[in-house]
């Protein structure tokens, strides 16, 4: 499980933006294919907004790879 630690003062990290940071997707425009194909689970739900605002403890899943939020 990849743990992805917000920035001092972040309240947030954008769905797209956390699976790029994961290493998960190599560009924006792949994390916004698949996001938009269904293909990301947030918290154990389907989610196609890329735009989705992840907070701390909650999890992202694609591919078979899990990413936590930790503040």
């Amino acid at each position: 499980m990849e743990i992805i630690k917000l920035r001092e003062g972040d309240e947030f990290i954008k769905l797209g933006q956390a699976l790029k940071a994961a290493g998960l997707v190599d560009s924006g425009v792949v994390a916004k294919e698949v996001i938009q194909n269904g293909q990301v689970c947030v918290n154990g739900e389907k989610d196609t907004r890329r735009g989705r605002k992840l907070y701390d403890k909650d999890s992202v899943e694609f591919g078979g790879q899990k990413i936590k939020i930790e503040k």
